[in-house]
C-alpha cells in the first residue's frame, strides 16, 4: 500500500475577510473554506448579521446561519467606529480575498473599499457582489431574489394556466447569479494572480448573471425574433414531453421525455393513443391526453410503472421525502454535519467534490466575535 499522506487542499493558503450577509456572498465564502481557505467572517458587534436570527433557533443560534458559516472564523467590529478601517486594513498584507456585498460605494465610505485594499496589497482579490453591479442606472436599486427573476424576464417563464408566474422554490438569483460566478471569478482571478501577481476587483451583478438561464429564450428571441413565453414553448409548458402533469392522488408526475426513445417508452408504459404519440401534430390534444392518462393513477403506482424503464419521468418529491432518497444517502450527500452547541445538523451540501474538499467529518459555526483577540488584538466585540 502507498505511504499515508496528508491532503493538500486546494485553497490551503488563502485567507478570505468576509464582509457578506444573508446568502450570496456567505455560500461563496463556504465554498472557499471547504476548499480549505481560512474565511474570517466580519460582523457587527451584539446580534451579528441579520441570518443568526433565521429560524430555526438552536440554542440562541440560527440554523440556517450554522449551515452556510460551518467552519468558519468570525470576527466583531462597528465599521463605523474610530480605528475600525484601519484595524482591518492592517490585516491586508495577510488578506487574499475580500469578499463584500453592500451596495456600491458604501465599503469606499467606510474607508475599506477597493481602492484602500489595492494600496496596502497590490495583489488582494477584491469581490463585491450586488444585485445590478457596480455601475448603470439601477446600481443603486435595492433588491432580492425574486426581483432579479422579475426584471430579467425569468420570472415570467414560470406562468401557470391562469397566466400568473409562480415563486421560484430555488434561489437562483442569489444563488446561481451570486455565489456560484463569485466563486467561479474568485479563482480565476487567483489563478491570474499566481501567473502574474495582479489583484483584480470583481464586480458580480446577481441580476445580469441570471441571462445565463435563458440562453435557449435569448438564442431564439436574438436569432429569430421568437421571445419565448410561458406555456408556449418545449421548456416552458408547450410541449406534452416537458410538463408538470398532477396524478389521481393530487401528487404530480414531472415528464420530461424530450428525445424519441424516451418518449416511445413512456408512451407505451402510460397508453398514449398512437394517433397522439406524434405531439408537432396537434400539441395540445397530446397534453390533454396525456393529462387525463397520468390523472388516472396515483403517485405509488407511477412510481411501480416507471421504475422498470428510462423515461425521464420523475414523481414531484417533498424535500422531506428527497433527503431520506435512498441514493442520495448512497452517496452522502448529508453525512457531513455542522456542530451548534447543543444541536447537530447536517451540513449544508457545496459543488466541491470529496477529492478537493476538507476532510472535517464536523465543523461548528462560529459565535459573534469568537476570533476577535487573535485576529485583531484589542477590539472586542
Amino acid at each position: 500500500m502507498p505511504p499515508e499522506h496528508k491532503t493538500v487542499l486546494p485553497l490551503q493558503d488563502i485567507r478570505v475577510l468576509d464582509f457578506s450577509t444573508l446568502l450570496p456572498g456567505p455560500l461563496a465564502s463556504l465554498i472557499l473554506a471547504e476548499a480549505g481557505a481560512e474565511v474570517i467572517k466580519v460582523e457587527r458587534p451584539g446580534a451579528g448579521e441579520d441570518m443568526r436570527a433565521y429560524p430555526p433557533h438552536l440554542d440562541g443560534m440560527g440554523g440556517s446561519f450554522a449551515m452556510l458559516n460551518r467552519g468558519k472564523r468570525a470576527i466583531a467590529l462597528d465599521l463605523r467606529a474610530p480605528g475600525a478601517a484601519e484595524s482591518l486594513l492592517a490585516l491586508a498584507p495577510t488578506v487574499d480575498v475580500v469578499l463584500e456585498q453592500f451596495r456600491p460605494g458604501v465599503m469606499a465610505r467606510l474607508g475599506l473599499g477597493h481602492e484602500a485594499w489595492r494600496k496596502a496589497n497590490p495583489g488582494i482579490i477584491y469581490c463585491a457582489i450586488t444585485g445590478f453591479g457596480q455601475d448603470g442606472p439601477r446600481a443603486a436599486e435595492a433588491g432580492h431574489d425574486l426581483n432579479y427573476g422579475a426584471r430579467t424576464g425569468l420570472l415570467a417563464l414560470t406562468a401557470g394556466a391562469d397566466g400568473s408566474p409562480g415563486i421560484p422554490g430555488a434561489l437562483a438569483g442569489d444563488i446561481g447569479g451570486g455565489s456560484y460566478p463569485a466563486v467561479m471569478n474568485i479563482l480565476l482571478a487567483l489563478r491570474r494572480r499566481d501567473r502574474t501577481g495582479e489583484g483584480c476587483f470583481i464586480d458580480i451583478a446577481m441580476s445580469e448573471n441570471l441571462f445565463t438561464f435563458l440562453f435557449l429564450g435569448l438564442a431564439t428571441g436574438h436569432g429569430a425574433g421568437a421571445w419565448p413565453r410561458a406555456g408556449g414553448e418545449q421548456l416552458t409548458g408547450g410541449s406534452a414531453r416537458y410538463r408538470i402533469y398532477r396524478t389521481s392522488d393530487g401528487r404530480h408526475l414531472a415528464v420530461a421525455p424530450l428525445e424519441d426513445k424516451f418518449w416511445r417508452a413512456f408512451c407505451d408504459i402510460a397508453g398514449v393513443p398512437e394517433a397522439l404519440r406524434d405531439d408537432a401534430r396537434d400539441p395540445q390534444a397530446t397534453i390533454a391526453a396525456v393529462s387525463r392518462l397520468v390523472a388516472a393513477r396515483d403517485a405509488a403506482d407511477w412510481d411501480a410503472a416507471l421504475g422498470a424503464t428510462d423515461t425521464c419521468c420523475t414523481v414531484v418529491r417533498t424535500l422531506e421525502e428527497a433527503v431520506r432518497d435512498l441514493h442520495f444517502k448512497a452517496r452522502g450527500v448529508f453525512e457531513r454535519q455542522v456542530a451548534i452547541p447543543g444541536h447537530v445538523l447536517p451540513a449544508l451540501p457545496v459543488p466541491v467534490v470529496a477529492a478537493l474538499r476538507t476532510t472535517a467529518a464536523s465543523a461548528p459555526a462560529p459565535r459573534i466575535g469568537q476570533d476577535n483577540e487573535a485576529i485583531i488584538p484589542g477590539r472586542t466585540p
